[in-house]
């Protein structure tokens, strides 16, 4: 106590300065209404901007926890539109009972390579998950790959920007098909191989995934139509198809698990054994 009277007194001077330049500081704004604007105006704006910037901050912090809940929310949507009843058809034993055909994974890409001639991803889901090789994976914008190999925790995905890579897709308004492929030029763009001549075929027309493949479900989105060649030797069309999906900015993926691909899989084997 007896330091904070020797501080008061020894500095005495310059508190009673201080304090009259305050209180005659406070008397200005009050008794005009310009400096009193403009004081408020920022002070306003210097909290507005600490508080944006600890916005800002809470809101980075929480993007991954938002990102993962949309990200299930979007394979729980996905898995009913799968597995919607087809209603021009008699009702299926497993739909009666609940059981669905089709499940959703949800995963992260840690790894995506698209400057090679045969591009793979991997995901941070495996074996542990119920991840096999040959399923389909999605986002959602359309197709990007299938299963190649799993682990206990990871997965590794060949791209559709893989000159391997074949998938079944057809021409979304015709439903004339063709093979998917990669000539390894250009990450934006796929091309769809032997569709028919008969096939009436404008640029714009979506492509979309076809019905004769166990892996992915009919009609995911791949891309449009952005060019029309004319094989010479084969007399079919070789279609150049925009990519719906920017396959060198890959997030969340869906890896759609087909129960009945086991079964229909090895009854095809039999079938080729028996002949």
């Amino acid at each position: 106590m007896q330091q904070i009277f020797n501080f008061v007194l020894k500095n005495s001077n310059r508190l009673l300065f201080l304090l009259l330049l305050v209180l005659s500081f406070t008397l200005t704004i009050q008794s005009h209404s310009y400096h009193k604007s403009k004081i408020i105006s920022s002070a306003n704006f210097f909290t507005g901007g600490i508080y944006e910037k600890i916005n800002n901050v809470d809101e980075y912090f929480g993007l991954r926890e938002q990102n993962e809940e949309l990200a299930k929310e979007n394979a729980r949507l996905k898995s009913l539109l799968f597995n919607q009843k087809d209603t021009t058809k008699l009702p299926q034993l497993d739909s009666i009972k609940g059981v669905k055909k089709m499940d959703i994974v949800v995963s992260k890409v840690i790894h995506n390579s698209y400057s090679i001639l045969e591009n793979y991803i991997t995901i941070n889901n495996g074996a542990a998950s119920g991840i096999k090789p040959n399923m389909g994976v999605i986002n959602s914008a359309g197709i990007v790959g299938i299963v190649d190999k799993t682990s206990k925790n990871y997965a590794t995905i060949i791209s559709v920007l893989n000159v391997k890579s074949q998938i079944n897709a057809k021409i979304k308004k015709s439903n004339h098909f063709g093979s998917l492929v990669w000539n390894g030029k250009s990450t934006g763009f796929v091309q769809l191989i032997d569709v028919p001549r008969l096939a009436g075929v404008r640029k714009g027309d979506t492509i979309v995934t076809g019905g004769q493949s166990i892996i992915f479900p009919e009609n995911i989105g791949i891309g449009t139509i952005d060019k029309v060649y004319i094989d010479d030797e084969t007399n079919y069309y070789t279609l150049d198809i925009r990519l719906f999906n920017d396959m060198t900015n890959l997030g969340h993926v869906y890896i759609i698990k087909n129960k009945d691909t086991e079964e229909i899989t090895n009854l095809e084997n039999q079938s080729k054994k028996d002949e």
